[in-house]
């Protein structure tokens, strides 16, 4: 159902479309049809095509349609078999309340050729309403003293139904007094009058009591009843009088509840309660009791209801005043409502094109609509229009018609959608507008070819690449959309046929990254050019190009080698390092060359083991070995050190080397200082002595709580440990200089294992681990930033 309603929904856009545009060329016929009220929803109203003559087939080849005045529809045509049916039930009390007839009109739109059919739908009234009083309790006061033949005019019932199924007559239940007489109003209704048939006699009955039934012309009838009390008074001979017979006033229709319309005034001759006067309506309807109350003693009458120029637009209110003795007089009151600019100009789109292309003809069709203003005069005329400086125009149809088309030639990549405001104005004061908006978008069309970021691109990489590597992109992008912008990258053909492109590079063709097909070699070629040419998916395909360069680098495939100390596989070469030597002592430096160039022959030297951590210290650029503290009687004898060269390639590249470190007790005099050289200095400053002294005994009394604490954790271990033998971890030390500000302490604290070698005769030390690294950290996840340990130039 919900694709049928859009169908219909567009062929009623279209149809209206050529109604507007061709309408002074379109015949017009009209036709009738009638339908009773209340008839169920689906039910037949008649045969549209036998009515207007045509086939049944021309129904549905010329997209008939039916479109009300009001834009509600209550009817739906069968385009398939002709029969006009209602889409609702129809209520005639709600739709045109006590008018007869009551007429619906609507119009039937052909196609191919155009035609234009008025047509009219009479709704019959059925007997569905039943005849009521307004007042169910009357109270009449008749004086004595009346004359027999006296007339009394009665509260009218009230039927919503008109014709003869309203109101058709009136009994009165049988008594001694009164008989019944019917009259008939100026607006065609007939209303009851009691007529005395013989003289009241307060004395013998003062009050009567009589049944009043009204009765409606419906087959079966429907009737109500009213109970009428007859209070007798005494003899009244003066009936009030209003000072003018007929009051008119202007209201308008904006007034607020409880305003005062009018005060009318009434006089009686007569004193006493005879001359006491009490007002109240006469003979009117339900609408006028909920739209105005009139107040019993002063006579003022107000409104209680909003009143609305568009749905009533004068009101005529029979008013009478009635004394103490019971005798009345009577007025009109014409209320006339004057139209206030109250109700908003409606825009009502019938058709709407969103999505235009950007190479379409000027005054091209974008949308349809129509305005509409429910008030009256200045206040229902409108003024349309849109925004400047838009390539629109907006064009006066048929009446309160328009159509939207464009102005000329459309460009969506300027601009790729427009919001346009169409906003309706009346002439009432104060002016109302009313605005609504409409999003056109533009469609493609492939008019631009794509362009690249760049007009060349250069690109680097490095020599012994692996096959496949991506080396970069180029892009180019497109002015336009859809398929239009989607780019196809491609190799074009090398100018130099010498340059085998196709085993070098390839191309993505959706994205345009660049691959490197095979291994380059800088020595062998160091740069090359080609052309990327760029072709969009539109018909036809447009295309562009751009130059990229490939520029080979140099990568680092070349390690360090170490000329010094040699490692040729002869003996090791030994340095003699006196255990006199001060902290900073130079033992040896370490000589390596590398075969790049660049940064990639920057070599950097790195302590990573050592017999004894945190004695000794390479500089990380020159490759100097140097004492880290004083030497003790406690450090071996034989130091082997393991030092690495780095060059400062990406990757890096390293070389190892080996030193062996001999410290001795004594030394020939050119390599060491003169006694009598080192007492003075000794003598010069003793504050640095004592310092020494001090920070010795303090690193020694460390080394005992630390021994005496491994020596603990050993006896713990399984005795498997120990018959397998000593294990030395062989992890990569990290490679930071030691400080050599000549403190003279240990800039960590180490974990020292004793082993017994099985083949040997002597007790060595293994150096494994600084103590740190073996205590759980306090803050897992983070590095920790030992203080100890930085104070002292490691990290």
């Amino acid at each position: 159902m919900g694709n049928q309603g859009a169908g219909n929904l567009r062929i009623r856009q279209v149809l209206l479309l050529f109604v507007l545009l061709e309408m002074s060329q379109a015949g017009s016929e009209s036709g009738r049809f009638s339908v009773a009220e209340e008839m169920q929803k689906g039910s037949l109203v008649g045969n549209l095509a036998k009515d207007l003559g045509l086939e049944v087939g021309e129904l549905f080849s010329r997209e008939a349609q039916v479109v009300s005045n009001d834009n509600k529809h209550r009817l739906l045509l069968d385009i398939n078999t002709g029969d006009l049916l209602l889409s609702e039930k129809l209520d005639r009390e709600a739709l045109c309340d006590l008018t007869e007839p009551c007429i619906l009109h609507f119009q039937v739109l052909l196609e191919n050729p155009l035609q234009f059919f008025r047509a009219e739908l009479w709704v019959k009234d059925i007997n569905d309403h039943t005849p009521t009083f307004l007042d169910k309790d009357m109270l009449l006061k008749i004086s004595e003293g009346t004359a027999p033949g006296t007339s009394f005019q009665m509260e009218s019932a009230q039927d919503l139904d008109v014709g003869k199924n309203g109101v058709q007559n009136y009994t009165l239940s049988p008594n001694l007094y009164f008989y019944l007489k019917l009259q008939d109003s100026n607006e065609g209704r007939k209303y009851p009058e009691l007529v005395l048939d013989q003289a009241l006699d307060r004395e013998k009955e003062p009050e009567l009591r009589l049944t009043l039934t009204a009765l409606d012309g419906g087959s079966p009838p429907r009737s109500g009843t009213a109970v009428v009390r007859v209070s007798v008074l005494d003899v009244n001979d003066n009936a009030p009088e209003f000072d003018r017979p007929v009051y008119e006033v202007q209201v308008p229709e904006n007034s607020p509840l409880d305003s005062l319309v009018v005060k009318v005034s009434a006089i009686d001759l007569d004193a006493g309660v005879h001359g006491e006067l009490s007002y109240s309506f006469s003979q009117v309807s339900r609408d006028i009791r909920k739209t105005f109350e009139i107040h019993p003693i002063s006579g003022k009458v107000y409104l209680k209801e909003f009143l609305d120029f568009e749905l009533i637009q004068s009101y005529t209110i029979n008013i009478q005043a009635i004394d103490g003795g019971g005798l009345s007089g009577k007025s009109t009151i014409l209320v006339r409502v004057v139209d206030v600019n109250d109700n908003p100009p409606e825009i009502v789109l019938t058709s709407l094109t969103s999505t235009i292309p950007e190479n379409s003809s000027p005054e091209m069709t974008v949308a349809v609509f129509s305005l509409r203003d429910q008030d009256s005069g200045d206040n229902g005329k409108m003024v349309c229009s849109i925004q400047d400086n838009l390539p629109f125009l907006l064009k006066p149809t048929f009446k309160n018609f328009y159509t939207l088309v464009t102005e000329g030639a459309l460009d969506r990549e300027r601009q790729p959608e427009y919001n346009i405001t169409i906003t309706v104005t009346d002439m009432g004061t104060p002016r109302l507008k009313t605005q609504h908006n409409i999003t056109v978008l533009v469609s493609d069309v492939n008019d631009n070819a794509p362009a690249f970021t760049q007009t060349s691109y250069t690109l680097f990489i490095c020599e012994n690449n692996s096959p496949a590597l991506h080396i970069g992109s180029v892009s180019a992008t497109d002015a336009d959309a859809g398929a239009n912008a989607q780019v196809t990258y491609s190799l074009l053909p090398p100018q130099d046929p010498q340059l085998l492109l196709a085993s070098l590079v390839s191309i993505n063709a959706d994205n345009g990254h660049l691959f490197a097909l095979r291994a380059l070699d800088f020595e062998a070629l160091q740069a090359f050019e080609f052309l990327v040419g760029a072709t969009d998916r539109g018909v036809p395909a447009l295309s562009s190009q751009a130059l990229v360069r490939v520029q080979v680098l140099d990568a680092n495939d070349n390690s360090p080698f170490v000329l010094y100390p040699l490692q040729n596989g002869s003996a090791p070469c030994t340095e003699l390092v006196p255990r006199a030597a001060e902290p900073g002592y130079l033992v040896s430096k370490v000589v390596a060359v590398d075969g790049d160039s660049g940064q990639n022959a920057w070599l950097s030297y790195q302590l990573l083991k050592a017999t004894e951590p945190g004695l000794f210290g390479v500089w990380a650029h020159n490759g100097e070995v140097r004492t880290a503290r004083l030497l003790s009687e406690r450090d071996a004898a034989k130091q082997r050190l393991l030092l690495l060269v780095k060059d400062n390639g990406e990757p890096p590249r390293s070389a190892s080397v080996t030193l062996h470190v001999l410290l001795v007790d004594g030394f020939s005099q050119p390599y060491l200082p003169l006694p009598e050289a080192a007492a003075d200095a000794a003598q010069a400053d003793p504050l640095t002595v004592y310092l020494v002294i001090a920070l010795a005994s303090v690193s020694s009394l460390f080394l005992f709580s630390v021994l005496a604490f491994i020596a603990v954790r050993l006896c713990r271990k399984s005795r498997a440990a120990w018959v397998g033998g000593c294990t030395v971890p062989e992890g990569h030390l990290p490679g930071h200089l030691v400080d050599v500000s000549g403190t003279g302490t240990l800039s960590q604290s180490y974990q020292y294992e004793v082993c017994l070698r099985g083949d040997t005769g002597t007790n060595e030390f293994k150096f494994l681990k600084p103590v740190i690294s073996n205590l759980p950290p306090t803050n897992p996840g983070r590095e920790e930033n030992h203080p100890f340990l930085n104070g002292f130039g490691f990290n």
